[in-house]
């Protein structure tokens, strides 16, 4: 579980710049254990990117900003006062607003509200195209490949970020349980899925590859952090109608839940994959 202390722990090994823009938006929530949810999701995204090579100037295009501006506001950051950032998302956009003003990051990013498979955008117009913690958000194969096509007809490179179906400790494990439901308690309630189950890294670089990607590296990164993003209310869950289908999703929940209650919740390990177009 992730403290006050912790958290101002973590703030003293960030650069003194990017603290700054963390410690001035207010925390999401007063309970224990995740006021500070928001903050150390935007600190993993933060030690992810560094890995992208982002250089102070650059337009980079972000697919899937969320509705918590997450990568959004720590890719605005590192493209500097003259870089810009177009995110993209078809629907979620409720707190992006506020939250970027509130990291003073607003006038950096340009929000686009459209499908991600056929961008309103005719030529090559980035230096660098990123997904992080998006592809789950994409639904099936299909959707990912060609979202990773337009990602690389406007962009020479891709930076590909997504959480790995991997547990090593009970906090891991108590994380992919919970998580694993998700996908389930979506399609009951919609009939669509949505977060769909974590791909491989191995899956992640075969579908840039299909998407006309040349791999250029590859890499597992370990996040040592806790995590807050796996539970779906219980009360979404109890909302499904079909009875058998809602009585056995509940019996599941209650499990998993039991187990983050006990364990904890801890961030699985990142694959990384760059490319660029061929």
């Amino acid at each position: 579980m992730a403290s006050s202390d912790e958290f101002q722990t973590r703030l003293e090994k960030l650069d003194s710049e990017f603290a700054e823009i963390i410690r001035r938006i207010p925390k999401r929530g007063s309970q224990e254990p995740a006021p500070f949810w928001l903050h150390f999701e935007m600190i993993e995204r933060y030690k992810v990117l560094r890995e992208a090579n982002i250089e102070a100037g650059m337009n980079i295009l972000e697919i899937g900003c969320g509705a918590h501006a997450i990568t959004t506001t720590v890719l605005a950051h590192l493209v500097g006062d003259q870089g810009r950032v177009v995110t993209v998302d078809i629907g979620r956009w409720r707190f992006v607003e506020e939250i970027l003003i509130q990291a003073g990051m607003k006038q950096r990013v340009i929000p686009l509200s459209h499908d991600a498979t056929k961008l309103p955008l005719q030529y090559e117009c980035f230096n660098l195209a990123v997904v992080v913690h998006g592809i789950r958000s994409f639904r099936n194969e299909s959707t990912i490949t060609q979202i990773l096509k337009e990602m690389l007809r406007l962009s020479p490179r891709i930076f590909i970020a997504e959480s790995l179906p991997i547990a090593k400790t009970k906090a891991q494990k108590a994380h992919l349980e919970m998580y694993n439901l998700r996908e389930e308690i979506f399609q009951a309630r919609t009939g669509e899925k949505d977060d769909i189950h974590y791909l491989p890294l191995e899956k992640l670089t075969k579908l840039v590859e299909s998407a006309g990607g040349e791999v250029t590296d590859s890499m597992i990164m370990e996040i040592d952090q806790p995590h807050f993003l796996a539970c779906v209310p219980r009360v979404i869950v109890g909302k499904i109608e079909d009875e058998k289908i809602r009585e056995n999703l509940l019996q599941r929940w209650n499990a998993a839940y039991e187990k983050l209650q006990q364990h904890g919740e801890e961030h699985l390990p990142v694959g990384i994959v760059k490319a660029r177009r061929k």
